[in-house]
């Protein structure tokens, strides 16, 4: 899944790419995508793109007014086309969900396409003319990037979820997900299970100088990177997570995995937990 410093790339290449062009042809191969219907998807062809945005894990395209904003959800991506097919799509064919044309000052032709893989289809797209008529976006918390650290002790505080959960839920805090949420507690050194609402007040500074590291890094090496090339950019980096049986870059001790629900994370034991394993979240008791 694609999560804030991915989606600020994607925003920032947008902006590069698409602004100043004409929203032409806007081809739904699944109708499914669709969240809203008035104003139609129809209604963007024929307007200027004037900016692009990003609320949280949001994606936004501004065409003169009305936003054309999507959710990539966890198998969704953006691909950018300089020649796309003239052709509208099969609908229900491959992972395409909705494709965009443009027109541009140049007289080129390009497009982008919002893809999905997998079976389990939650990429969602909206047109509205207030982001914050998408309900995803109205709930956000502050923007993880954009967040004090003051702000960020009081979040913590103000909450008894555990450490992991807390980083990740959007109503909290906006654009971290499970990747980085692991990536941000091993550069930190705390458990997963910690709770957030008992944190000593250096242990949370530790956290926040982390997470400021940790999308800072991210960010500089996603932005200017072709979309295509965004997906590889992101596991490079990666210090633990989805890298369960190798070897931690800091301590060298085995990296672990916790698997609950239809989920997974990541941790080093020696870095994060004292030396402590917790094989399974159902099974194992929870530390602190």
């Amino acid at each position: 899944m694609p999560e804030l410093p991915e989606i600020v790339a994607l925003e920032r290449f947008l902006a590069e790419h698409a602004v100043g062009a004409v929203v032409g042809r806007v081809d739904v191969a699944a109708l499914s995508v669709l969240k809203t219907f008035d104003p139609p998807v129809t209604a963007l062809s024929g307007r200027d793109v004037t900016g692009a945005g990003h609320w949280g894990k949001h994606l936004g395209l501004n065409c003169d007014g009305l936003w054309l904003i999507t959710h990539l959800s966890r198998g969704g991506w953006l691909r950018w086309l300089d020649e796309p097919s003239p052709n509208p799509p099969k609908p229900g064919k491959g992972p395409l969900a909705l494709r965009v044309h443009f027109f541009t000052p140049e007289g080129a032709t390009p497009a982008f396409d919002l893809t999905e893989a997998g079976t389990k289809k939650r990429l969602a797209v909206w047109v509205v003319e207030d982001p914050n008529a998408v309900p995803g976006i109205a709930r956000l918390g502050p923007d993880a990037l954009e967040i004090t650290e003051q702000q960020f002790a009081d979040i913590l505080g103000g909450t008894s979820q555990r450490l992991k959960t807390a980083l990740a839920d959007q109503s909290l805090l906006a654009g971290i997900g499970n990747a980085y949420s692991d990536e941000i507690l091993h550069v930190a050194k705390l458990s997963p299970f910690a709770t957030a609402g008992t944190l000593a007040p250096d242990k949370v500074a530790q956290l926040y100088e982390a997470l400021r590291a940790v999308l800072t890094d991210a960010v500089q090496r996603s932005v200017g990177q072709d979309a295509a090339r965004l997906k590889g950019e992101k596991r490079s980096g990666m210090r633990v997570h989805a890298r369960t049986g190798l070897p931690c870059p800091v301590c060298g001790d085995t990296v672990r995995e916790v698997a609950y629900a239809d989920k997974s994370f990541q941790y080093c034991p020696t870095c994060q937990t004292g030396g402590k394993i917790l094989a399974d979240r159902r099974m194992s008791r929870l530390l602190k």
